[in-house]
């Protein structure tokens, strides 16, 4: 392509698909590679994130258009094809601009035939606008108002469902609530900042980055736009790229009371990539606690060390269940592998590789290391166990398991209490469930249990 911002998006949709590489990964190196700032470089995180978020939908477009199976398409022509009809039906790129840009590519690619095909499907999908489309690829509203939804705002429809089945669970029974998460869900999130307690406080680091702090977390920044990794903050380790919802989760564990003294042992269970870990190392050094850090893969324990470094925090390369740790924790955080749906704003790809089947594969790993910590807290200590997930298996199913808490000495805490003050909605309890529409954060789960 002779634009170099579509260049380096396609590239990254290459790699995305052929290894199946994640797109925030892949995307930055090529924008440093091919040093394009400002425009350029938004111009292409614009083009590559949101062609790898609505790909289920853009490819029914296709699908519809061309009249043959994106199976049936080879993978480079696929690739700029859904470059070319994601800048047709979602950005105010002109149509000739979008055709011409995507059949010089296919050409360069594949030959003169695919650059033929690629123009007829483009000339056909620039004729309609994407809520036509939609209506035409979609399951009609009135028989299948979920379908419709999921297709609508690109996402399986077994993750719309999940999303509605969460909700009711927890209390909401209007349809519209399902639309405005999915519609959310749909949108490129902000780059939330948490300022280092200690460090730095929030209103210090919204003011060096050109930023708004926080509804919620005490130490939460949004940043309107640009490379946080380029901020000085983040660069000397005042600061840190994370979401709002994941500093909730530990800053509520911090802040849990436990039953007598705090001894200052404390335990991240499932630390990697080392993001609450930090904070609550950060935490942990203003209390005069220690962190042990628990990670079974040593590239991801790597990282942990990486992002505590200078913290009283201690990485262990073992797995949470068996971590050969003494017993006695005061607090212990159970950040547990799951399905990740909730996090799939800032995952864009994400939603189309997770399968139901995944969340089944889960569920048991999540209880083993749930007991596995309540083994290693004292009496009177405090588990906390969170997901960035709102699937009713990974969350309610696991804590609201009244067998499986008996057999591991828990109790629920109402959770909402150890949030800070907010006018948001925190639902019944007494677990807390954040929403992207609701509350502008991933759609974090965590409730906290008291060892009996």
């Amino acid at each position: 392509m002779t634009d170099p911002a579509r260049s380096a998006a396609l590239q990254t949709l290459e790699a995305v698909r052929q290894r199946g590489a994640y797109a925030n990964l892949v995307l930055p190196g090529l924008l440093r590679e091919r040093k394009l700032k400002g425009r350029d470089a938004a111009f292409a995180t614009e083009l590559t994130y949101g062609t790898c978020r609505a790909q289920g939908l853009l490819d029914a477009v296709i699908e519809n258009a061309s009249g043959r199976s994106v199976s049936d398409i080879d993978g480079p022509v696929l690739d700029a094809l859904r470059l070319g009809v994601y800048q047709l039906l979602r950005t105010r790129v002109g149509a000739h601009a979008a055709v011409s840009e995507t059949v010089d590519a296919v050409k360069e690619s594949s030959g003169r035939g695919a650059a033929g095909f690629a123009n007829a499907v483009l000339r056909k999908v620039s004729k309609d606008d994407e809520d036509t489309w939609v209506s035409r690829v979609a399951p009609a509203a009135s028989d299948d108002l979920l379908g419709h939804l999921a297709m609508q705002y690109a996402h399986p429809r077994w993750i719309a469902e999940a999303f509605w089945e969460s909700l009711r669970a927890n209390g909401v029974r209007s349809i519209g609530q399902v639309q405005a998460l999915l519609a959310e869900d749909d949108s490129r999130p902000p780059v939330h900042l948490v300022a280092r307690p200690g460090e730095i406080s929030a209103d210090e680091l919204a003011l060096i980055v050109g930023g708004e702090t926080g509804r919620i977390s005490p130490y939460a920044v949004y940043l309107p736009g640009g490379d946080p990794g380029a901020l000085e903050p983040v660069r000397d380790g005042l600061a840190g790229v994370q979401d709002e919802g994941s500093q909730l989760v530990a800053r509520a564990l911090a802040v849990a009371p436990v039953e007598g003294a705090d001894g200052g042992r404390w335990l991240d269970l499932c630390a990697g990539p080392g993001g609450k870990a930090a904070l609550m190392g950060s935490l942990a050094e203003i209390d005069g606690a220690r962190v042990d850090a628990v990670e079974p893969a040593e590239h991801r324990a790597e990282l942990v060390r990486k992002a505590t470094k200078g913290l009283p925090v201690d990485v262990h390369v073992a797995d949470g269940r068996e971590s050969g740790l003494a017993p006695g924790y005061d607090r212990v955080l159970v950040d547990a592998p799951c399905s990740g749906i909730g996090a799939l704003r800032r995952r864009p790809e994400a939603r189309w590789r997770k399968q139901p089947s995944d969340v089944d594969g889960l569920t048991a790993l999540q209880r083993e290391l749930l007991v596995a910590a309540a083994g290693l807290t004292r009496s009177g200590g405090v588990v906390m166990y969170a997901t960035c997930s709102p699937h009713v298996a990974e969350t309610i199913g696991i804590v609201g398991d009244g067998e499986l808490l008996a057999a591991a000495g828990l109790e629920r805490l109402d959770t909402r209490d150890l949030m800070p003050a907010t006018d948001l909605p925190l639902g019944d309890g007494p677990h807390v469930q954040l929403w992207p529409h609701l509350h502008g954060t991933d759609a974090m789960f965590f409730q906290a249990l008291r060892k009996r």
